[in-house]
């Protein structure tokens, strides 16, 4: 596993763990003490990293390449899940996964950006950076779901949508503003979910729901930390700065209305216990989409544009 820099001290106990665990030396009666009291200090070394992360440091939890992301859940947390491709117009972008599952029994319409896990995926899904096709693809499927009365679940995992030029020229300001509106009018519960990094218009073109969740170490913000520094002192180095003036943890989002509610996450972040992680998520949605379908379809149309209007 990648160890971020705050967790070099958890990697000293795991590596002296590892070593007393293996081979015949885990038959040993002493090691076996020095395993106990290593596991114990190791769950107190965790909690004291965690207890106090910084907007930089949560920046990094959130962008860890273990975390879980939405192929993840789709596998964990959903059933039967039918992926739906292309946007009907030019082609299939991969950076966002979409299509119908069960959650709890419930059909849904599940979609969400996708980095990937190793370099392979990661340019497969291009680091969950999407073109307008992947937008369109998202309207198509969110406009296909309001004619079967299905409520939309989005995973929200992105730095941005992709900033090539190309995609500039298919017109990815007006596919992501066409995705908003399109989301914004929808007569099904909209429930969205910020997993990991939730960057720009990228995040927002999938954030718009009824109600938006954010786990514990996700951040959202209008910019990445590295692009607001690039901006405002031309240099990356002060990305950790930016980190701080842009208010982008899920305290601030909740503080601020932007975030109806922060699911936890165990102490040591979602990449070390993504199943618990996963599974805490699709309890708090299902709690979510019960309360949103006792609601009229004009109910939810109000409530998400009231909701977004008021921010």
């Amino acid at each position: 596993m990648q160890y971020l820099d705050f967790e070099r001290p958890i990697k000293v106990i795991d590596d002296r763990l590892a070593r007393l665990t293996s081979g015949e030396k885990a038959l040993l009666d002493k090691n076996q003490l020095e395993v106990k009291r290593l596991t114990t200090k190791r769950a107190r070394v965790i909690r004291a990293a965690y207890e106090k992360l910084t907007p930089w440091q949560k920046a990094e939890v959130a962008r860890h390449e273990a975390r879980p992301h939405t192929e993840d859940y789709i596998r964990h947390i959903f059933t039967d899940f039918e992926m739906l491709a292309g946007d009907r117009v030019a082609a299939e972008d991969e950076a966002i996964i979409a299509g119908l599952a069960k959650l709890n029994g419930q059909t849904v319409m599940v979609m969400g950006q996708e980095k990937g896990h190793d370099t392979e995926s990661r340019i497969q899904h291009n680091f969950g950076m999407a073109r307008p096709e992947g937008y369109r693809k998202a309207i198509r499927l969110m406009k296909l779901a309001e004619q079967y009365g299905i409520p939309v679940i989005a995973l929200v995992d992105t730095a941005g949508a992709f900033p090539g030029v190309e995609a500039e020229a298919r017109g990815q300001g007006q596919a992501i503003a066409s995705c908003i509106e399109t989301s914004l009018n929808l007569k099904v519960p909209v429930i969205s979910c910020i997993i990991g990094e939730g960057g720009s218009g990228g995040a927002l073109a999938l954030a718009s729901g009824n109600v938006v969740l954010m786990l514990e170490n996700a951040i959202y913000s209008v910019i990445s930390p590295e692009g607001c520094a690039s901006i405002l002192w031309k240099d990356f180095k002060y990305a950790q700065k930016a980190t701080e003036i842009l208010h982008l943890t899920a305290v601030d989002m909740l503080k601020m209305g932007i975030v109806e509610e922060v699911i936890p996450e165990p102490i040591g972040g979602a990449h070390r216990y993504p199943k618990e992680t996963m599974t805490t998520v699709a309890e708090v949605i299902s709690k979510h989409l019960v309360k949103l379908q006792k609601m009229a379809p004009e109910e939810l149309v109000a409530n998400r544009q009231n909701r977004f209007l008021s921010i």
